[in-house]
């Protein structure tokens, strides 16, 4: 391994700024080139590569986003981008890739590992859905990010006896709002992988009005249902004034909590060496709190499934 590419692909999640350092000073550390590839598979088809040392990644492990930008790339959907795209980074004298993103991401590095290309991959997204590993760069700032919204809305939730509804992301996965609705003390948290009976979800407030509480807080994953129309159904159903907050993008930015910092700096420098040793088509994973590579195929084609112990805890928890 002498010449290391790496991007980061998809949504941006935080930490990614930290792995960017890591894998560029690790690759540094062992005497090898390393060029940042700007706006992900965009960017290597469109050559838009920066020299990257040491003093380029300084001061960077504490931001969120990624200084090397993402993009989504139509063409590199096609064949015939992918063929570019290896070609491009031959040119360029890339002989291994790092690529930090999401399961799309991962499919991307797929169809260069299949044309010779050597990549080692990381999870990079707040959704927390990569199969393979129980741990993904950005999952533990978001739902912190929602904690602490949680912890605000309660005040006016409070104020005024209010249930509070508040939605967050995850089109597919209810990972952000099954932990933060959990750690927030939610009285019920809604994700697709579950399907919610609203009455239950009603009765249980009601039930809870009734010994005396004042407000409640409902965590839902978008990709759970219309937030504004559950809201509506839930103040009919309840007669309480109800309250809906989408929290929207904010989840994504903000400065990585320790957690994302080091797992971020051991996966990048981990992923370095793998791809030093000859090694290529590897995701870097946590299972049961280890480091450990992990085969390629599986992480991009399918997504881990909800904590359904922790689910069940939140239900019994929160009556």
């Amino acid at each position: 391994m002498r010449h290391l590419g790496v991007l980061t692909s998809g949504g941006d999640a935080p930490g990614m700024n930290a792995c960017i350092r890591a894998v560029v000073r690790t690759a540094v550390y062992h005497g090898i080139r390393v060029t940042g590839i700007r706006y992900g598979y965009e960017g290597i088809l469109n050559d838009n590569f920066v020299a990257m040392d040491s003093g380029s990644v300084g001061d960077i492990i504490h931001r969120g986003g990624t200084i090397l930008m993402t993009a989504r790339s139509n063409s590199f959907m096609e064949t015939a981008g992918q063929d570019r795209a290896a070609e491009r980074l031959r040119i360029a004298g890339i002989d291994g890739l790092v690529v930090i993103g999401g399961d799309g991401s991962f499919r991307g590095a797929q169809t260069l590992h299949k044309r010779g290309i050597a990549v080692a991959c990381i999870p990079g997204t707040i959704d927390n859905d990569i199969a393979g590993t129980e741990y993904t760069i950005g999952f533990d700032t978001a739902v912190n990010t929602v904690l602490d919204a949680i912890n605000k809305i309660r005040d006016t939730a409070t104020s005024h006896g209010r249930i509070n509804m508040i939605e967050v992301m995850g089109h597919r996965s209810g990972h952000i709002a099954l932990h933060a609705g959990f750690a927030g003390g939610a009285e019920s948290i809604l994700v697709p992988e579950e399907p919610f009976d609203l009455e239950a979800v009603c009765t249980r407030l009601i039930r809870g009005r009734e010994r005396g509480k004042k407000h409640s807080i409902i965590l839902i994953a978008e990709g759970a249902g219309d937030t504004m129309e559950i809201g509506k159904a839930i103040e009919k159903k309840t007669g309480q004034e109800t309250r809906v907050t989408i929290l929207g993008h904010i989840q994504r930015g903000g400065n990585p909590t320790a957690l994302d910092r080091l797992w971020a700096s051991r996966m990048g420098a981990r992923a370095v060496e793998r791809l030093q040793a000859g090694h290529s088509g590897e995701m870097l994973a946590v299972q049961q709190g280890r480091l450990v590579a992990v085969d390629l195929d599986a992480a991009a084609t399918t997504s881990t499934g909800l904590d359904q112990d922790l689910y069940d805890l939140a239900g019994i928890l929160s009556l």
